[in-house]
C-alpha cells in the first residue's frame, strides 16, 4: 500500500524554492517549476496555475484592513471548478488549510492562511446571459458588483440590494451577507440567492439550493466560508430604474434622526435609507445626515419632494436634493475612493467596527459609543448608522437582534498601517464596544476588526450553532476551510 505524502511534504512542493509558476506538462505527467525547472510530484494537473513567487504569497498574506499577515504556502489562480476540486482534495489528503479569496477586502485576516493554500475566486468572474424578461442571473462568484449591476442594467434590470461600494466580489459579500440602503426593502443579498454553486471542504462540486441540498445552501450564505468555497450563484432581477433623487437631510438630534429612519423603513416610502453621522466643529459626533433614495420611473413615479418628505423632521435649510442615473447612484462612492488612492490613504490600516444594535436601545447604544469616538481615532473614515426590517432577512447565520427595527453601527476606522499601538488601542476598543452592544442584545456583524475567538464565536451564532457546526462535520469533515475566521 503506497504510503500518503506528509503534509511537510506537500509544503514543501507548494513552496518550492525560487517557484513562480508551477505548471503541468502532459507530455512528462509531471509539474515544473518554472524557475528552476525542478519536477513537483504528487501535485495535480490543472487548468490554471499554482504560485509561489514572492510578489503573489506577499499579496496573500495582506488584506484591506492591513492588520493581520499570514503567509501561504502557494496560491492557485484556477483556469476551471475541476482546479478547485482538484486542489481542495489535495489539501485534505495532506492535511493543509485552504482559505479563497476575491478582492481582498476582509479587515482582519478573515480570508488568509498560514502555510496553506489561498485560492483566488477573481477568473470566475463570468456573467451569464440575461434578458428583458430574466428573473434570475448566474454569475462566477469573482464577478464583482459593479460589473453583475452594469451587464444587468443593459437589460432594465438589477440585483435588489448593493452595498455601498461595488467593487467587491460576489461570493465576498455572500459570505458575510451583503447590507445596503435597500435592505429594509429587499432584504440582505444572501436573501436574494436561488441557487449556489459550491466546493466543499471535502472537495466535492454541489449546486444547492432551497430545494436542493438545503442545509448546505443555508449554512454557505452568511457562513463564513466554514463549509465551501463559491464558485457561482444565481442572483434574483428586479427592475431596474432609469434615474434616482437623492436626498440629504440634516439633523442635530440622534433621537429625532434614529425616529425619522424607522418611520421612513416602516412605510417604506424611500427605496433606500442610510444614514451617516458627523463631527461637530468641537470634533464631537453629534452631527447626523439621514441619505434617501427615491426610485423613478419605470419603477416607481416622478418623485414628489412634499410627499416624499412630510412629516420629518429633519433642518430644512440644510437639505440637498439631487437626480442622477441609477448606475451613477449605485457607483457614487467611485470618485471618493479614488481620491483615497491618489493620496495613499486607501493602504492605510482599518480597523473596522460594525455591530447591530437593537433598535429598542439603539439611541443609549450609539449615543454611548459615538460619544466615546474621536475625529483622531476616526481619521479619513466615516461613521454609518442606519435601520433594517428584521422580517426581511431570513438567512440563518445572518444573525441579528431579536428587534423589529435593528440598526447597524458602522465606525469605518482609518489609521497608518505602521501606527501598531494605535491599531492594537482600537482592536481592543471595538472589542469593549462589541461587548456592550451584545450585553444590550446587539450582534457583530462579521465584515470588521472585533477579536474574536472560538466561544465568541458560539455565542454569536446562538440557536443557529448546531445548524453551523453540524454542516461543518458533514461538509467539511477535516476542517481545513478558512481558519482565518477562528471560528472552530
Amino acid at each position: 500500500m503506497p504510503r500518503t505524502p506528509s503534509r511537510r511534504t506537500a509544503l514543501h512542493g507548494l513552496a518550492a524554492v525560487g517557484a513562480a509558476v508551477i505548471g503541468f506538462d502532459p507530455f512528462t505527467r509531471s509539474w515544473a517549476v518554472s524557475a528552476s525547472d525542478r519536477p513537483l510530484t504528487d501535485l495535480p494537473p490543472l487548468d490554471g496555475t499554482l504560485h509561489t513567487d514572492e510578489a503573489s504569497l506577499t499579496a496573500a498574506a495582506d488584506d484591506f484592513g492591513h492588520i493581520v499577515h499570514r503567509r501561504p504556502a502557494a496560491v492557485l489562480r484556477p483556469g476551471s471548478i475541476r482546479d478547485v476540486v482538484a486542489m481542495i482534495r489535495f489539501c485534505n489528503a495532506h492535511g493543509l488549510r485552504v482559505a479563497p479569496r476575491g478582492q481582498g477586502h476582509a479587515t482582519q485576516g478573515q480570508a488568509q492562511v498560514d502555510g496553506g493554500l489561498v485560492i483566488e475566486t477573481a477568473p470566475f468572474a463570468a456573467i451569464g446571459a440575461v434578458g428583458r424578461r430574466s428573473t434570475t442571473v448566474t454569475v462566477g462568484a469573482g464577478a464583482k458588483w459593479s460589473d453583475v449591476a452594469k451587464a444587468t442594467l443593459a437589460h432594465g434590470l438589477t440585483p435588489p440590494t448593493f452595498t455601498d461600494y461595488l467593487e467587491l466580489s460576489v461570493g465576498g459579500t455572500l459570505s458575510v451577507g451583503g447590507l445596503g440602503g435597500q435592505t429594509h426593502q429587499q432584504g440582505a443579498q444572501v436573501d436574494n440567492v436561488t441557487e449556489l454553486q459550491v466546493v466543499t471542504g471535502a472537495g466535492e462540486f454541489v449546486r444547492c439550493s432551497p430545494t436542493r441540498h438545503r442545509d448546505l445552501f443555508h449554512a454557505v450564505l452568511a457562513g463564513l466560508g466554514q463549509c465551501a468555497v463559491v464558485v457561482g450563484a444565481t442572483l434574483r432581477l428586479v427592475p431596474a430604474p432609469e434615474t434616482v433623487r437623492h436626498y440629504l437631510l440634516p439633523y442635530d438630534d440622534l433621537r429625532t434622526f434614529l425616529d425619522d429612519q424607522r418611520l421612513l423603513v416602516r412605510e417604506g416610502r424611500f427605496a433606500y435609507v442610510e444614514g451617516q453621522v458627523t463631527p461637530d466643529s468641537e470634533g464631537a459626533f453629534r452631527g447626523y445626515l439621514l441619505e434617501a433614495v427615491a426610485y423613478g420611473p419605470p419603477v416607481g413615479p416622478a418623485p414628489d419632494d412634499s410627499a416624499l418628505l412630510r412629516g420629518l423632521r429633519h433642518d430644512p435649510s440644510g437639505v440637498q436634493t439631487s437626480d442622477l442615473a441609477y448606475y451613477d447612484f449605485l457607483d457614487r462612492l467611485a470618485p471618493g475612493v479614488a481620491a483615497l488612492k491618489e493620496a495613499g490613504l486607501w493602504a492605510y490600516a482599518h480597523p473596522w467596527l460594525n455591530l447591530l444594535l437593537p433598535g429598542r436601545e439603539a439611541v443609549a447604544l450609539a449615543g454611548s459609543l459615538l460619544d466615546d469616538l474621536t475625529s483622531a481615532d476616526l481619521g479619513p473614515g466615516v461613521v454609518l448608522l442606519y435601520p433594517l426590517l428584521s422580517e426581511r432577512l431570513h438567512a440563518p447565520l445572518l444573525r441579528t437582534p431579536d428587534d423589529p427595527v435593528p440598526y447597524l453601527l458602522a465606525v469605518l476606522r482609518t489609521t497608518p498601517p505602521d501606527d501598531t499601538a494605535t491599531i492594537d488601542r482600537l482592536l481592543a476598543a471595538n472589542r469593549t464596544a462589541y461587548d456592550t452592544v451584545r450585553a444590550a442584545g446587539g450582534t457583530h456583524y462579521p465584515v470588521g476588526s472585533v477579536p474574536f475567538g472560538p466561544s465568541d464565536w458560539r455565542d454569536h451564532f446562538g440557536s443557529a450553532w448546531r445548524q453551523l457546526a453540524t454542516a461543518r462535520h458533514t461538509y467539511d469533515p477535516n476542517g481545513i476551510l478558512v481558519p482565518g475566521q477562528g471560528i472552530f
